[in-house]
This record gives structure tokens, C-alpha cells and sequence, in this order.
């Protein structure tokens, strides 16, 4: 099941890179940060209330909520960069750096979460390393 949601982010990300591409000409790139960031959470919100779990919120640790509150610190980080990269970049050259994400939480999760990494997630790396620097170059 995780794979099908994997791909449905895959094909939801594609369409976002698209549309704000398309969306942000002639906007700062930090005030359509704040209208996606809007979106978001009226959507995030909704699905909370729709699958009835807001009574989880009380029960979320003081752990989960320094982490996560990080995590959405590094999520706003990441779309003002990548909103202003957008604006003055191009979509086709702009995507494939944001990919290397894929890496570097490879590499991130070795570290600091101790997975395991195979072979096959270290030729991976290479090549989607290479793979960004053709398509940029």
C-alpha cells in the first residue's frame, strides 16, 4: 500500500512543480509560498475532521511535537527556496536539484536513524547524483 501512495506523491509533486510554475509569474515568490502554505493546511485540516481524528491531538508527546514542529519548519524552509528557485529557474533544472533530497535522506537517515544502506541504495544515490548533474548541466 505504501507504493501506491509513494507514486501518488510522485504524480501530486509533478503537478505541483507545474502548476506553481505556471501560477507564480509575476508573484513574489514568498507570498505564493504563504497561499500554497494556506491551502495546505485548510486541506490538512480537512482530512483531519473528515477521517475524525482531531481527538489524537492531545495524546501527541512532547517529543513528537518538538519534531514535528521542526519538521514543518524545515517544510516552510524548503518551499520558500524552492518556490524562489522556481521563479527564477527553470521547472526542467529546478526539479531534479529538489530531487536530490532522495539522497541526501538517504544519507541523513544512515546517520542519524542507523538504517541499514545496501549496495543497492549506494548505486542508487550515484546514480540519481548523476543523473541531476546531467540534467542541469
Amino acid at each position: 500500500m505504501w507504493l501506491i501512495f509513494a507514486l501518488g506523491s510522485s504524480v501530486f509533486a509533478a503537478l505541483t512543480s507545474i502548476l506553481a510554475k505556471v501560477g507564480i509569474e509575476g508573484v513574489n515568490s514568498t507570498l505564493a509560498t504563504a497561499v500554497r502554505t494556506i491551502v495546505v493546511v485548510i486541506m490538512s485540516w480537512g482530512m483531519v475532521f473528515i477521517t475524525n481524528t482531531q481527538g489524537g491531538l492531545v495524546q501527541i508527546s512532547r517529543k513528537s511535537w518538538i519534531f514535528l514542529i521542526l519538521s514543518g519548519l524545515a517544510t516552510g524552509a524548503s518551499w520558500l527556496c524552492y518556490y524562489r528557485a522556481l521563479q527564477i529557474g527553470e521547472a526542467s533544472k529546478v526539479v531534479p536539484v529538489d530531487k536530490l533530497s532522495v539522497v541526501l535522506t538517504l544519507i541523513m537517515a544512515f546517520l542519524f536513524l542507523h538504517e541499514q544502506v545496501s549496495v543497492k541504495s549506494v548505486i542508487g544515490c550515484i546514480l540519481i547524483g548523476a543523473g541531476t548533474l546531467l540534467m542541469v548541466i
